[in-house]
């Protein structure tokens, strides 16, 4: 490269970070820190450093697992036997793999991290990553907001010595921390012991996960060096954990401030120049408006999660109808172009409840909670503002949430969960399956009881023989959901009307216990209305309010049923669903 190439591309650089930097940072600080940022892309410029708009299609599909959520009881590396049991069952099913942090950690399962570029040995190392990385696109976490207390840049913090001591956040027990939004109900300041004596430091969600200080440029030069680490080892996806959290401001609410959103961007400018087919993933379990901040103004995330779904889509099911899914289904804007929407039902965390604040009744809300209590779940609280606890998330196996209704279990528990799958991979978006979800795994109570921790319910870690022999056996429940949706997955895969970003429309069939919406692909030749019965009960549609176009000949994917009389009456039995169109 010549100085003149060398010296455009620098401009280049400045010209698209600069501004972002100073929204977070001093204008000496910027002058600096520009320098630094290049010099960690200056040698990795893409050929192309413009924005790839299609990173994804209807083709992908993603699994989230923990690295030994399968595991082989004679000694094999937990990634060793994931990896199989990947390619073994899902192989022609998913096209991509979130695995969460597999790195050495101290608690919260993966989320107190100690060493952010080592792989946990218990699980494997680095050579399994990789090998992951190239069968299936890899989803890896940036677990940036706060590092675990045995980390040895919190032990550097206490011994005085460089960087760790300017890593975190000090703070008077006197001040006023009132306004700071919490998600757990653990004192926001935690005690340490220093060699400069007592210091409080922040910690957002535990004693052992203390929050990093961002202010610090040097925080965020490490993190985009970490950044990078996992781009080179195969990563394409980059979940960014509780970002919401990332910048403090004493007197705040000290979340979603001004400074996280223009980090967050600053990270996606880095990003793309380095790799325009990679993408960011906020992870922002908030009240729905809140959520939708962080696509920016196409600027920010590339994808965010779907935090309103989960609840949503629970309740109405447990209710056995569709208003309020409906009502929020039309409130959702289309995600951007060049960005998409994360559909998950489930995850390692909890059925997080902020994110259907105001979107349901109080006495529906306090049906759910009972519901799930009795169907063995347990009920996380966060603390207010005011010192009071509030449900934060309901934790239980989705499996057996669905098991019943408000009424009580019945004998609809693998329709109805089929049903709840069903819906998440029509909507737009891109789905994405907890491995639980697609194993049918019920409630770990035992896992529960010994670690004393509410989402260790739905942390189950399978012995791969015991659910080999499970999956073998054509009647057990997981055998069932796992063909069923795997079938169901790959018939959604060769769908364009299923493409992330194809028209979503909400349709009103006049009958509460059917929910159903309308995708078209992008070249509009493709129709699809997806009709789902969330009831235990028979229901029927009238194909005439469909107003299908005569012209063409419709098919129920799903059923396999050719519809020859577009005024005919089409009946759906409790919890079916159908995905009728024009092109198949």
């Amino acid at each position: 490269m010549t100085a003149t190439q060398s010296i455009d591309r620098f401009n280049h650089f400045a010209l698209r970070v600069k501004p972002l930097l100073e929204a977070i940072y001093d204008r000496p600080t910027v002058d600096s820190l520009l320098d630094r940022l290049f010099a960690l892309v200056r040698d990795r410029f893409a050929e192309s450093v413009e924005e790839n708009p299609h990173k994804w299609s209807e083709n992908n599909t993603i699994v989230i697992t923990y690295g030994d959520s399968v595991y082989n009881p004679n000694g094999e590396k937990p990634l060793v036997t994931l990896g199989r049991f990947l390619k073994q069952h899902l192989q022609d099913t998913i096209t991509g793999v979130h695995i969460l942090p597999f790195f050495p950690y101290s608690s919260d399962d993966g989320f107190a991290v100690i060493d952010y570029r080592s792989v946990n040995p218990e699980l494997g190392d680095w050579e399994e990553i990789e090998a992951i990385a190239r069968d299936f696109e890899l989803m890896v976490d940036v677990v940036l907001n706060h590092a675990s207390s045995h980390s040895e840049w919190f032990v550097q913090f206490k011994a005085g010595r460089s960087p760790g001591c300017d890593y975190f956040i000090e703070v008077d027990p006197a001040t006023d921390v009132s306004a700071v939004v919490r998600p757990r109900s653990t004192p926001l300041l935690v005690p340490v012991t220093t060699v400069n004596g007592e210091k409080h430091v922040w910690a957002t969600f535990s004693d052992d996960q203390i929050d990093l200080n961002f202010a610090n440029p040097d925080v965020l030069v490490e993190f985009v060096e970490i950044l990078f680490f996992y781009l080179d080892r195969g990563a394409k996806y980059f979940r960014l954990d509780a970002v919401g959290f990332l910048w403090k401001e004493i007197g705040t609410p000290c979340i979603h401030l001004p400074q996280t959103h223009a980090a967050i961007k600053l990270l996606r400018e880095l990003l793309q120049m380095v790799d325009p087919d990679a993408a960011l993933v906020t992870e922002t379990n908030v009240p729905n408006r809140e959520n939708l901040s962080y696509f920016g103004n196409r600027n920010e995330a590339h994808i965010i999660y779907n935090f309103s779904l989960p609840p949503l889509l629970l309740n109405a099911l447990i209710q056995g109808r569709s208003d309020h899914l409906k009502t929020w289904m039309m409130s959702m804007p289309p995600a951007p172009f060049g960005c998409a929407y994360l559909n998950f039902t489930a995850s390692h965390d909890g059925i997080g409840l902020r994110p259907a604040e105001g979107l349901l009744a109080p006495d529906e809300y306090e049906t759910l909670l009972a519901t799930m209590q009795q169907f063995g779940g347990k009920i996380s609280m966060r603390r207010q503002p005011d010192g009071t606890q509030s449900p934060y998330e309901i934790n239980i196996s989705l499996f057996d949430a669905l098991k019943g209704t408000a009424k009580g279990e019945d004998k609809w528990q693998i329709d109805r969960f089929l049903c709840s799958q069903t819906i998440m991979m029509a909507l737009e978006g891109i789905p994405a399956f907890y491995i639980h979800s697609l194993l049918a795994t019920h409630n770990d109570e035992e896992n529960l009881k010994k670690t004393g921790r509410n989402r260790s319910i739905n942390r189950h870690r399978w012995n791969e023989e015991l659910l080999e022999r499970q999956l073998a056996n054509p009647n057990s429940a997981h055998a069932i959901v796992l063909k069923e949706l795997c079938r169901r997955i790959q018939i959604r895969r060769r769908q364009a009307a299923f493409h992330p970003n194809a028209t979503q429309y909400t349709l009103h069939p006049g009958n509460k216990y059917l929910f159903a919406f309308w995708r078209q692909s992008m070249t509009r030749d493709q129709s699809i209305f997806c009709i789902h019965n969330l009831s235990d009960r028979t229901q029927q549609l009238s194909l005439s309010d469909l107003n299908l176009i005569g012209i063409d000949p419709w098919c129920d994917l799903l059923g396999g049923e050719l519809i020859e009389d577009l005024y005919a009456k089409f009946t759906l039995k409790p919890y079916q669903c159908a995905w009728i169109t024009n092109k198949f």
